[in-house]
């Protein structure tokens, strides 16, 4: 069978070749080299060892997909002709994306890739440094990583630094993570007579030096705890030490059931800060939200029933199944029709439905909950098409109140008093209006109006508790006027 036999030309110099390697390489037929720009390739050239280089299969390409997929093709397509030596820097194992598709696809071909082997880069690297990797040690292909990647407790090692480009890209994406300050290490030519090794600040990295297909980069793991306060596997240690013995004592004490109110409370402030405006609160508001969450989440460990991993899995779960317009072949144009498709998939999730009110939260607030349930109501056809009844069933609910109150039991006119507030919620509903919302934002106008009156009364040196209502009337009257909301 022919052979493709690919050998690693290391990272230093031919006295760090392998005897093994230089021999494959003396007696082959034909060499093809992934790039010609190495120190031992132009060494065994000057020795009179022919061979053909792909670099020019760079300057054709605009991504580095496409130029690894059209140099497999003509090495399969060479192969056919007969057996060959395939050279590549550093180890083939080692950020080779080439070896790794010669390597899959080597039987659909009926040709047999053989790895001969090489010696690493990163044996020189970790030298340089002076680092040990067993401390935890994350190695990145510069030219195809995301920032939710990065780990930067680890040693960071970002190989396959080819350009000014790709330098910047990195400096970009780790000034997200790190102070622009921050120092790396920028290293070319590890192990070789050529090793240039120069330390500089972050905010530095795309100018230290002229970068080329030997450059690397290595990022020191972050010791300063406070440059972990971004990082979600840093705040998981957080709350699980506040609920550690020697802990916080309020945080070991909470339950499930006397955390609820706290969430719902966080969940108002959110709102609050969303009528404000206000991006920095609410930035802040959430994270008291995402708090109460991850305290759920160390609580469901702690008892053994779930951690926040399977918080995350079961969302991203549920999100994948119900979006399968944008992680499937579903097609839809619309918000309504992406409605539509998500009420299907959540049908079909549901094993038996007793009822069409299973899915609607127990513990909503009143306001929201008595919305959900007429929306689901609403689903299949239990509504109001027109709002002139909705109107009739608020006057009708509003003289049961008064005559309630005048003739019945307190239990009565609680009951009459909230088929009242629900037929509010049904108008709001038709007029696309969250009474949740609106309840929240009159709350926040009466305490603006409110405090308007408070500052009124203080200014003119009065008492406020022995004004009469007409007296604090003028007062609302006035924060009205100034539209005080």
């Amino acid at each position: 069978m022919t052979q493709i036999t690919i050998v690693g030309t290391g990272a230093g110099d031919l006295s760090q070749l392998s005897l093994g390697s230089y021999r494959t390489l003396q007696s082959a037929e034909r060499i093809f080299a992934r790039t010609l720009d190495h120190p031992v390739l132009r060494e065994l050239i000057e020795d009179g060892i022919s061979m053909t280089g792909f670099d020019a299969i760079y300057e054709e390409h605009n991504s580095f997909e496409s130029t690894y997929r059209a140099i497999v093709d003509r090495l399969f397509e060479e192969a056919k002709k007969g057996s060959l030596v395939y050279a590549v820097p550093g180890h083939p194992m080692m950020a080779e994306s080439t070896v790794q598709l010669l390597l899959e696809e080597q039987e659909m071909h009926g040709i047999e890739v053989i790895v001969a082997g090489g010696q690493s880069f990163l044996d020189a690297l970790f030298t340089a440094v002076r680092i040990d990797p067993i401390e935890g040690c994350q190695i990145l292909d510069a030219t195809r990583f995301a920032k939710p990647e990065v780990q930067v407790r680890n040693h960071l090692i970002f190989v396959q630094v080819y350009d000014q480009f790709t330098a910047s890209n990195v400096k970009l994406t780790l000034m997200e993570l790190l102070p622009d300050d921050y120092e790396v290490t920028v290293l070319q030519a590890a192990g070789s007579r050529d090793e240039k090794v120069i330390n500089v600040p972050l905010y530095e990295l795309d100018r230290a030096m002229e970068v080329n297909n030997l450059t690397a980069v290595y990022v020191p793991p972050v010791r300063d705890e406070k440059l972990l306060y971004h990082d979600f596997g840093w705040l998981r240690q957080v709350v699980a030490t506040l609920r550690a013995p020697g802990g916080c004592p309020w945080d070991m004490k909470q339950t499930h059931q006397s955390l609820k109110k706290y969430l719902i409370e966080e969940s108002y402030e959110v709102l609050e800060a969303i009528d404000e405006d206000d991006e920095d609160h609410l930035a802040e508001e959430l994270g008291d939200v995402l708090l109460q969450v991850l305290l759920h989440a160390q609580i469901g460990e702690e008892e053994g029933m779930f951690t926040v991993d399977d918080v995350i899995q079961n969302l991203s779960d549920k999100l994948i199944r119900r979006h399968p317009h944008v992680f499937g072949d579903e097609k839809v144009e619309t918000a309504e029709e992406v409605a539509g498709l998500w009420n299907r998939v959540k049908e079909g999730e549901k094993e038996t439905s007793p009822s069409q009110f299973d899915d609607v939260t127990k513990g909503l607030p009143g306001l929201m909950r008595a919305n959900e349930l007429q929306k689901t109501a609403a689903k299949v056809g239990f509504d109001w098409d027109e709002v002139e009844p909705i109107w009739q069933k608020i006057q009708e609910e509003l003289s049961e109140f008064k005559e309630a109150v005048q003739e019945k039991t307190f239990e009565d006119q609680e009951d009459e008093l909230g088929d009242l507030i629900f037929a509010l919620v049904n108008l709001a509903r038709f007029y696309k209006i969250d009474p949740e919302v609106a309840v929240h934002r009159t709350n926040q106008k009466f305490i603006a109006r409110f405090q308007h009156i408070e500052k009124r009364v203080k200014e003119k040196g009065l008492q406020l508790e022995k004004l009469s209502l007409e007296e604090l009337d003028h007062f609302w009257e006035e924060a009205k006027q100034k539209g005080i909301k």
